[in-house]
Formats: C-alpha cells, structure tokens, sequence
C-alpha cells in the first residue's frame, strides 16, 4: 500500500544512535554502523525520530510499503515494560492517531496488560497516581425505591475529570454525563434524573487547573471509547459556560456527530432548560 514512511539517507547518517530511543515502535536499530529500518510493519510514519536526527540523516517519504501493524508493534512494545507501554500510547496520542491508540488499549486488554492511567501520559505538574482515591472501581446501581431512601446510580469511580481514564471499560459505548461540580448539590433528585443509564464526569470550569487535559480527555473518550452522546449539566453561573464550550471544542476537532444536550440548573436547583446541539 502507498502510505508515508521515513527514508533514512546513509550518506548523511553517521551511526549515532540518538534516533533509536524516540522511536517508540522499534522501528530503527544501528546495524553496521548505520541507522536502519528494520521493517516497514513497524513504521507508522509520524517522523518521532526525524527531529532527534543531529545529521538531518531522516526524513518522511510516501512509497509503496506493507501497511503498519499496531497489533505487531504492541507484542514488541510490551516487552520493554510499563515505561516504554506509555510512551509508545503518548506518542500515538500526541499526534492524534487515536484509531491506533485504540487497536494498543484493546491488544493491552486482550492480553491482560494493566493499561496506563491516561494521567500518565499527560504532562501534569501535579501527580495523582499516588491518591488512593483515584483507584478504578465498577459497581452496579441499586434500584431506587421512589417511596423510601434514594439510592445512588454511580456506577464507576473516579468520577473527577483529572482523574478518569478515558479508555476504562466502564466508558466505553456509554452515555456521558459531563456535569459541573455544584449541579449535585444543587439539584435534589440529580442521581435519579440525571446519573441514571450513564457514565459521569465532573469538573469546575473556573476553578480546575489545566483545561488541556479535560479537551485531552474529551477527545479521547469521544475517539477511543466510543461514547454514544454527551450531556453536559452546568449552572446558570456565567462561568460554567466554559464546561459546554470544551466539549463543542473536542466535537469539532474529532470532527464528530455526537448527540450532545446541555442542561441548565439555576442556583436555587431547578432545571431552567434543556437545549439538543446534535
């Protein structure tokens, strides 16, 4: 097939070795003192390695070559343990190849491998990974008994935007509810009428840090989990306008249909109104 792939100049490559490292598939080895290719199923094409080149020995080209394998490249990933696993998926994320980032989750699944908290792969000056908090769980919601005490309809956990992970199963084909963190404290039956038959996410848009990593987030779960639509619940505050502004933002860079709803609380918890986007 006719796909991009890099093309190595020996005369300018001076065996160096520096582009070896960066490329996470292990496409490139140093084989008689020259940079080489060991196979095209191992390319993907995105040039990781042509910027750490200090010869300018790489560059990409488009020629006829056996199309990248994710499945392959992942038997070879996973031997080079937990670190090299997260920085071949930063290296699919960061340059947006989600379909890839999504054969890697699956093979890692399939095969048992714990996959990596999308935080990892996410520059973040503050760490989570040590919060016993932020620990995946999946339970199933109890029915409520409308006559007695409400039950809740949470179905996983963590539920805070920096501490999912978009690719966990619990994610995957479900129904999001994106919600700004005062819309429960607000709204009394927000469990029965808003959480039930969904997966939920909470945020404050004026006062989180880092709203790259929510956009990240969002995309990912729209590209690699598949969500089926988006309800985004916020204030009447002006502020929380941001909440629904970063998920039209991730909709239209996946270039994406989904059905998305925004849901208005006022400050003294009544629905204002209910607005379909898509």
């Amino acid at each position: 097939m006719l796909r991009e792939i890099i093309k190595i100049d020996e005369e300018l490559c001076d065996g160096c070795g520096v582009c070896v490292p960066t490329c996470a598939e292990g496409a490139l080895q140093i084989i008689d003192g020259k940079a080489r290719l060991i196979s095209d199923l191992f390319c993907d094409g995105l040039g990781a390695c042509i910027s750490e080149c200090p010869q300018g020995a790489i560059t990409i080209e488009k020629r006829e070559a056996e199309p990248y394998n994710e499945s392959i490249v992942m038997e070879t990933i996973v031997k080079g343990g937990i670190n090299v696993i997260k920085a071949h998926l930063k290296h699919l994320r960061d340059h947006k190849e989600f379909d890839y980032f999504g054969q890697a989750i699956d093979y890692l699944n399939n095969n048992n491998i714990t996959v990596p908290s999308l935080d990892d792969l996410i520059e973040e000056k503050q760490n989570t990974s040590s919060c016993p908090g932020s620990n995946q769980k999946s339970f199933i919601a109890e029915e409520t008994d409308e006559g007695g005490i409400r039950t809740s309809q949470l179905t996983h956990w963590p539920i805070q935007m920096h501490l999912i992970n978009p690719a966990a199963t619990h994610f995957n084909e479900s129904d999001l509810l994106l919600a700004a963190d005062c819309c429960a404290f607000s709204y009394g039956d927000f469990h029965k009428d808003f959480i039930k038959g969904k997966t939920l996410a909470i945020a404050c848009p004026k006062l989180d840090s880092n709203k790259q990593v929510y956009l990240d987030k969002l995309i990912a779960l729209i590209n690699i989990s598949k969500i089926k639509s988006i309800t985004v619940l916020i204030m009447e505050v002006p502020c929380c306008g941001g909440l629904f502004q970063l998920v039209q933002q991730a909709i239209e860079e996946c270039q994406s249909s989904l059905p998305l709803e925004v849901k208005v609380i006022s400050i003294n918890g009544a629905l204002l109104k209910s607005i379909r986007v898509n």
